[in-house]
């Protein structure tokens, strides 16, 4: 476990198993670290750097780490062969990191690639409030391990805005609730407060809305908090484990 190497492809599904009929337990997105544990002819046994969580990806050719100097700002950012509109090539997900080359007020040069300056942050950049892009999901489908605009889940919805401001999260529902110290009362909550039920989270984004990736919706969506409260208890038979104020 001593090589460090970067993801260089937009999205790489983790598996729980070497196997692709495994259960898809996490996605690393491109410019993310990760050592690797084991491997054998096809598939490699890693430890991702950004949450340390552990799973199976097939095996191709990665690049020895590249420390990143910016990370995408957008839902996605489209990626172009030439420093105009034309060619595009790929598309990366927000909080992607890449390491710049060259930059003007359009484009920015990396790994042979170019993307518009406009859609990146540098790496170190933080929003003043940490979950400010969070409503860029809104519509994104729900998807069991999913982190990205092609499908996310409820745990990877506070993830990925926690750790595009360089804060560290937990992948899981449970572990972050754990790791997250701070309980703060129903009566009390208040904007970016997050609400835990056993294998499901939420943000509040006031005292009576809240945003989360909703299985039984199957896509990312607003809905009423105190409503929605109800709802996961009719349906689900679950209550409201704890709410974390960070």
């Amino acid at each position: 476990m001593n090589n460090l190497f970067s993801n260089n492809y937009p999205i790489i599904n983790l598996y729980k198993k070497a196997s692709t009929k495994s259960e898809i337990i996490t996605q690393m997105i491109y410019g993310e670290g990760f050592k690797i544990i084991n491997k054998s002819s096809k598939w490699l046994k890693i430890k991702i750097k950004e949450d340390k969580y552990i799973g199976y990806i097939k095996k191709k050719k990665f690049f020895s780490y590249i420390e990143p100097t910016h990370k995408v700002s957008v839902l996605f950012a489209k990626i172009y062969k030439n420093p105009n509109l034309k060619n595009r090539i790929k598309d990366f997900p927000y909080a992607s990191k890449i390491k710049i080359d060259k930059k003007n007020s359009k484009f920015s040069k990396f790994q042979n690639n170019w993307v518009e300056t406009k859609n990146i942050k540098p790496i170190k950049y933080k929003n003043k409030n940490i979950f400010k892009d969070i409503k860029i999901f809104r519509g994104v489908k729900y998807i069991w391990g999913g982190k990205t605009f092609k499908g996310i889940d409820c745990s990877a919805l506070i993830q990925v805005c926690l750790n595009f401001n360089n804060q560290f999260c937990p992948r899981d529902s449970a572990q972050q609730e754990k790791f997250f110290k701070k309980n703060i009362k129903l009566k009390n909550i208040k904007k970016n407060d997050i609400i835990y039920w056993k294998g499901h989270v939420a943000l509040a984004l006031s005292n009576k809305k809240l945003i989360h990736a909703y299985g039984p919706k199957k896509k990312t969506l607003t809905m009423n908090l105190s409503q929605t409260i109800k709802l996961i208890k009719q349906t689900a038979n679950l209550k409201v484990i704890s709410i974390k104020r960070i």
